[in-house]
């Protein structure tokens, strides 16, 4: 099992950028690919991210392609999600998460219940 901490998040302006942290314990982070999803209140939590183990694939949403950028480095046991160009609409609730489907898809990877050990959540605030 694995435990998964996220930090980094804030409150910044619209057009401003920040990094998020999921910090892995218990188990080593290379052991499963990672993703990221966020989460409004009231509505669904939506796919964001995702990184293969060792980081040589990464997945995005549409609404976010070209602006954040998902990291891991596996010697530190932390995956990172880069947010630049940040509008109002990404304000949410961050989440990281280990994937621990057999095989990889477009499908699988953006469900949510393709994913366990969920962190406690960083929060996002994009000022207009």
């Amino acid at each position: 099992q694995v435990q998964l901490v996220e930090s980094g998040g804030g409150l910044v302006q619209t057009g401003g950028s920040l990094r998020l942290s999921c910090v892995a314990s218990g188990r080593p982070l290379s052991t499963y690919a990672m993703g990221w999803f966020r989460q409004t209140p009231g509505q669904e939590r939506e796919y964001v991210a995702h990184i293969s183990h060792g980081g040589g694939n990464t997945y995005y949403s549409d609404s976010v392609k070209g602006r954040f950028t998902v990291s891991r480095d596996n010697a530190v046991n932390t995956v990172y999600l880069q947010m630049n160009r940040l509008k109002p609409e990404d304000t949410a609730a961050y989440y990281c998460a280990a994937y621990l489907q057999h095989g990889s898809s477009l499908r699988s990877r953006a469900m949510r219940n393709s994913y366990g050990y969920w962190g406690q959540g960083t929060q996002v605030t994009v000022s207009s």
